[in-house]
């Protein structure tokens, strides 16, 4: 007898769907059952006409909790992320203080227990003092982050030889380390070239040369290294050229966004600061070349870079366009901006699956419980209907930042029901049940 049975639905993996009835018992998905076949439950939840995906997994978020919790924190984070289909989160280490430590990490994950609604796992970061790496692995961090522009000094790498000298520490280590593409000697040049403040000169400061120097500079180093790395967000054709010729050097992965995929350089003047954020939003033709990327298989995963800022931030008066906070939120649209994509045909639903849980599950160390609806794994699911539509809009969404740069959209299918570990949390749209999220940990 299964503790939940649900019923009915259509099961999306990344390698395809298929139609069969899930019992669940003590967290865990027990079986995967031709649909109709008798058997016992103590809940019965019909789904039928209905697709089933396996919880969403972002790899990419700021919760900013400790020390910028006027921005976002632990429960108003994960908060919306259980809204958006996102079972699991994957915070970044820029709170404040930046998460560099073994110390720092254990105290931040003692913090987030009891206050988070889904999954939470820590990544940490790179300083220049690679003698603290061995004790924070031996905390399994899902991640550590290396910087390459745009951070203070302790965590800068700023050449081609301190990134690879890095990536050395983790020789042997089984990790990832995730990789920005920005590139500190342009932004330098363009600070004396363009004073203006203006959107071009943001724009100039990270030009798509920055980015595929930046990805071409991640991937030698990690072949040096022998290192397994990702690459972050990357949204320019050139970038992306650079990525399809010289991923075959290192064991990387790679990453974009819903905004990177949607938005142009031309939306800054109607949506302003709401959309600021690094790196910069691109040309039509940018954006068709990641669409034509994404389309082809040639993007890993798609997260969010969740970074949310209080209204009064982004709200206030700034000298130059590139001084106003860096940032949007992003894990309560996370699904529905990516059903856009499958209602624009773009991409398929197990296309989705593949990008959005079972990648980075599988690359940040969690391939054995997250990202897929198999037997033994997390019953962390998503009851989707295709027959009904959501429309996007900024007075539903919970994140401190109060507003999302989707407001208004419309999608052709509507998340009803979000389960985690066989705990139905979400019910149309609304938490329901006690606070169950844990901190996850990189598989050893």
């Amino acid at each position: 007898m299964f503790e939940t049975l649900i019923c009915g639905a259509t099961v999306v993996n990344a390698e395809g769907t298929t139609r069969a009835d899930v019992g669940i018992t003590a967290g865990r998905i027990a079986a995967l059952m031709p649909p109709g076949e008798t058997t016992e439950a103590g809940k019965i939840v019909d789904a039928s006409g209905c697709f089933l995906l396996p919880g969403l997994v972002d790899a990419h978020a700021h919760l900013r909790d400790p020390g910028l919790t006027h921005k976002e924190d632990f429960s108003s984070g994960t908060h919306a992320a259980a809204l958006g289909g996102v079972t699991t989160v994957l915070d970044m280490p820029t709170d404040e203080p930046w998460t560099a430590t073994s110390e720092l990490l254990a105290d931040k994950m003692a913090m987030a227990e009891g206050r988070i609604h889904v999954d939470v796992g820590l990544q940490t970061v790179v300083s220049r003092d690679l003698s603290l790496v061995p004790r924070l692995l031996d905390r399994a961090p899902v991640s550590f982050e290396l910087f390459t522009a745009d951070v203070p000094d302790a965590f800068l790498f700023a050449t081609l030889d301190a990134v690879a000298e890095a990536l050395k520490a983790f020789a042997g280590a089984e990790t990832l380390i995730g990789i920005s593409s920005g590139d500190q000697s342009i932004l330098a040049g363009s600070a004396m070239r363009d004073r203006s403040g203006s959107i071009a000169a943001f724009l100039d400061s990270r030009p798509p040369l920055a980015e595929a120097n930046g990805v071409a500079r991640a991937l030698v180093a990690a072949a040096s290294a022998e290192a397994k790395i990702h690459v972050r967000q990357i949204n320019s054709e050139l970038g992306v050229e650079t990525w399809s010729r010289l991923r075959g050097m290192a064991d990387a992965s790679v990453e974009t966004t819903p905004q990177n995929l949607f938005f142009t350089a031309a939306d800054y003047e109607t949506q302003g600061a709401n959309l600021k954020a690094s790196p910069p939003l691109r040309s039509p033709h940018d954006v068709d070349a990641l669409r034509a990327a994404l389309s082809a298989g040639l993007i890993d995963i798609v997260a969010t870079d969740h970074a949310p800022h209080a209204p009064a931030e982004k709200a206030a008066r700034y000298a130059a366009f590139a001084d106003i906070t860096g940032g949007m939120p992003g894990l309560q649209t996370l699904l529905q901006t990516m059903l856009k994509l499958t209602d624009e045909g773009l991409i398929a639903l197990p296309d989705l699956v593949r990008m959005c849980s079972t990648n980075p599950a599988e690359r940040f160390g969690l391939s054995r419980r997250k990202g897929r609806i198999a037997v033994g794994y997390d019953a962390d699911l998503l009851i989707v209907d295709p027959r009904q539509s959501s429309t996007i809009a900024n007075a539903d969404q919970v994140s401190r930042a109060g507003y999302t740069p989707f407001d208004g959209w419309t999608v052709k299918a509507r998340l009803t029901s979000v389960f985690l570990r066989g705990h139905e949390i979400v019910r149309e749209g609304r938490l329901v049940g006690p606070t169950l999220g844990k901190i996850v940990t990189r598989e050893r």
